[in-house]
């Protein structure tokens, strides 16, 4: 029995048009089903800081709105002297946010681990180059947002709203903590505050950066944990 074979050239230009639309399209669907596990939780994170259930159309919403992204170790994600456009919230993975002073010495602002969100915030608002750095110190995996996108989404999906309302207002009592401790406080309290705060910090990062973060030197740190 003799068989026939069919190619795209025995249809006209239309269907071939519409051959390639649904190519395109499972694609693209089976594309967002292999992220669905990186965008649930992002879901349940947003969730459990609103107290809010999602809908569907409101996660569609919100994976429209956010790209995944990923780092390796040591790359960055914002350099000094660039113009923070993005929102990004660290699924899995560790970066810092330092600047450089003109003698080469760092000084860590912040570390950002899973559940946190990374963004210079003046550069991202006031649209103003950046006196940091973010970079990754682990291999990272973000969801990111550009500014409009996002702003866009907090209009449609009011948990995200909520959500975010939270995240300032513990982000404002954070830093005021921590103006607090770096002014006030002696080497050994800033090192238990650390520890009492934020005891994964020293797990994952060396004694070097965690000094850095802590505004005092590599030295003094390796004493007051001799103690």
């Amino acid at each position: 029995m003799q068989t026939t074979s069919i190619t795209s050239e025995d249809f006209g230009p239309a269907k071939q048009a519409m051959l390639v639309q649904r190519k395109q399209t499972f694609r693209k669907e089976k594309r967002r089903d292999d992220l669905t596990p990186i965008y649930q939780h992002f879901f349940e994170y947003i969730e459990s800081k609103s107290d809010c259930v999602l809908s569907k159309t409101e996660k569609e919403s919100i994976m429209n709105a956010f790209q995944v992204k990923k780092l390796r170790r040591r790359q960055y994600l914002l350099q000094e002297g660039d113009i923070c456009t993005h929102f990004s919230y660290v699924v899995k993975g560790a970066v810092r946010m330092f600047s450089v002073n003109e003698r080469g010495k760092e000084a860590i602002v912040d570390f950002g681990l899973e559940g946190d969100w990374v963004a210079d915030q003046e550069s991202l608002e006031l649209s103003r180059e950046s006196f940091y750095n973010i970079e990754a110190l682990e291999d990272t995996l973000l969801l990111v947002s550009c500014k409009s996108d996002f702003q866009g989404l907090l209009n449609q999906v009011p948990a995200v709203q909520v959500m975010i309302n939270q995240c300032n207002r513990n982000q404002a009592i954070a830093i005021q903590r921590r103006i607090h401790t770096t002014i006030s406080m002696s080497a050994e309290e800033k090192y238990l505050e650390l520890l009492q705060k934020h005891p994964e910090y020293v797990q994952r990062f060396s004694l070097n950066m965690i000094a850095s973060y802590l505004g005092i030197k590599a030295e003094t740190l390796s004493r007051v944990r001799s103690r």
